[in-house]
């Protein structure tokens, strides 16, 4: 990926390696001010040097040699616009709406039903393919235009490129050398010509000895120098339909003549009406193909991936070492724990479990499942959300954010605001591996200490590759920058696509369908004040004896380690 233009890459001389481009300028003078006006160009090559005094003497070789055609000819023209980067803002809301114009002579093809919503960073990922004339329609001009609804659209800015330069290059700028040959598949070989065709044309013109195939292609001659395809590609090539070996050494050696590489060129799109400001850029590139030497290759395909949509479960088993935030009527600290979850980015998918109330130790019971869908670019390992920014936007706005989880536990208050207790942010493409149990969950295997090595923390795994896994993990606060333990959570978390879903079912909470795995509610017991009398009572059990009489005074419910206590 160049950072400039192709013209600006200094290997390749302004692609004017053949001929110059000279302006014509034609203007007035006022008094002392000059004002030129660009009338139009010349193209040509200009060589000076010295004849020998002594006319019986040999004159110089030619300079010019392997001149092209001076006819005109038609070519096929194929636009590659990948991305537009930084683009100046055209609308109230500081974005824009870019859609591509691309205009060569006559012929202009648009995008405008295909623009990109509030994208000052658009990823295109469009080809446009169109007849010229080369040299009568030598200059392409590709436009970024913001779409309005209403009003005209306005030009964002333009970029133009001389396809006569390219042409006519002797760096082959018509058609960028890929890595290797291959005659099927995404990376096949569009040139109109062979690799081994480039190859006698280039020698006759640098007037190289032609190239000789021997060893049944795995060695080509070229003059004193030999090339073998073993030094070239060692190991067997990653690529599938691959080509005779004689045009993949061919390939090879003509890599080796600073021709030009498949690439991509950034150029700089200017406007008119403030002239030499940069609007932002434009990552592309162009392959000509003369209609004369027959058809090229097929296109390259470079629509942007979509998003797979993936469902994630989150089963909320248990909590342990919940901090105790209140006090009951008996004096004892308590807290009433529910948990609260959603995805970064889609917080309209927020849920809550049910409480556990009256927890005296900070365990709790649940049982219960947080389900959440999400679109996820596997490449780029985002998530990409569409909303609108506003009421009144017409358009939804594509955003990148990273596959996020976050739970956060807290204390469920009946007349005052409920109390934050902590909370475990989960990170989906790479994440601490969980514990087997809830007294081996410790901040030191999930945070790095000053006092501790990074051995003690556990491994990196990614739940994308995964798919399924069940532990404890911690729940913190930060005070001063520092993570302090609030509570310990046993999850289970499972990754599954659209299909694998509906395949295996499941609903929210305890909600129907109920599997996979079916979450039963919480053994408990009713909540319960024990009578006065308990302790004279219990001193006159029979040992083994475990009746224990009580008085009912709720509907709340307690769970198994409180029963134990009473």
């Amino acid at each position: 990926i160049y950072p400039c233009p192709l013209e600006d890459v200094p290997q390749f001389k302004g692609l004017q390696d053949f001929c110059h481009t000279f302006k014509l300028y034609r203007g007035k003078v006022y008094g002392d001010i000059e004002d030129p006006m660009v009338v139009g160009e010349f193209k040509g090559s200009f060589r000076i040097y010295p004849l020998p005094e002594d006319p019986a003497k040999p004159i110089p070789p030619p300079q010019f040699r392997q001149l092209p055609s001076s006819e005109p000819q038609i070519c096929l023209v194929r636009v590659y616009i990948v991305r537009a980067l930084s683009l100046q803002p055209k609308d109230r809301s500081g974005t824009c709406d870019p859609y591509i114009k691309v205009s060569l002579g006559k012929e202009t093809v648009d995008d405008r039903e295909h623009y990109i919503a509030n994208n000052l960073n658009p990823v295109f990922g469009k080809m446009f393919q169109l007849y010229a004339t080369v040299p009568l329609n030598k200059d392409l001009k590709v436009s970024v235009y913001d779409y309005d609804l209403v009003t005209q659209d306005d030009k964002i800015g333009e970029t133009v490129i001389d396809l006569e330069n390219r042409f006519l290059s002797r760096f082959g700028a018509h058609c960028g050398l890929p890595r290797t040959y291959c005659t099927s598949g995404s990376t096949q070989w569009r040139d109109q010509l062979t690799p081994i065709e480039l190859l006698n044309n280039l020698s006759a013109m640098k007037n190289y000895a032609l190239p000789v195939i021997r060893n049944n292609g795995q060695k080509i001659t070229i003059g004193e120098k030999e090339f073998s395809l073993d030094d070239f590609e060692p190991k067997k090539l990653p690529y599938n339909f691959l080509g005779p070996p004689e045009e993949r050494l061919a390939l090879h050696v003509l890599r080796l003549q600073n021709l030009v590489p498949e690439h991509v060129e950034t150029r700089t799109l200017f406007n008119s009406t403030q002239p030499g400001i940069e609007q932002g850029k434009l990552q592309m590139w162009i392959d000509i193909f003369p209609k004369k030497l027959g058809l090229p290759g097929p296109p390259f395909n470079i629509t942007p991936r979509g998003p797979v949509r993936y469902i994630l479960r989150c089963i909320i088993w248990n909590t342990s070492d919940v901090i105790l935030q209140e006090t009951n009527v008996m004096g004892e600290r308590m807290s009433d724990i529910y948990v609260k979850g959603w995805m970064v980015g889609l917080e309209e998918q927020k849920q809550n479990t049910d409480v556990h109330y009256r927890s005296l130790d900070g365990e709790g019971n649940f049982n219960w499942r947080f389900i959440f869908q999400f679109d996820y670019l596997i490449v780029e390992r985002v998530l990409v959300i569409n909303k609108k920014n506003y009421i009144w936007s017409l358009d939804e706005t594509e955003m990148k954010m990273p596959p996020k989880l976050i739970l956060q536990l807290w204390d469920n208050d009946k007349v005052s605001f409920d109390d934050y207790l902590g909370y475990l942010e989960i990170n989906l493409n790479a994440f601490r591996c969980p514990t087997k149990w809830a007294d081996s969950c410790t901040l030191e295997k999930f945070f790095k200490q000053e006092d501790s090595s990074s051995n003690s923390l556990q491994k990196m795994i990614s739940l994308f590759k995964q798919k399924s896994i069940k532990g404890w993990w911690p729940c913190v606060t930060y005070e001063e920058g520092k993570p302090y333990l609030t509570g310990k959570l046993e999850l289970t978390l499972e990754l599954l696509t659209e299909r694998e879903a509906e395949e295996r079912p499941a609903g929210k909470g305890r909600d129907e369908p109920n599997m996979n795995p079916k979450l039963e509610p919480p053994k408990y017991v009713r909540n319960a004040r024990v009578i006065k009398t308990i302790p004279e009572l219990a001193k006159n059990l029979h040992p083994g004896v475990c009746t224990v009489p009580v008085i009912s005074t709720g509907k709340d419910r307690i769970y198994g380690t409180e029963a134990k206590s009473i």
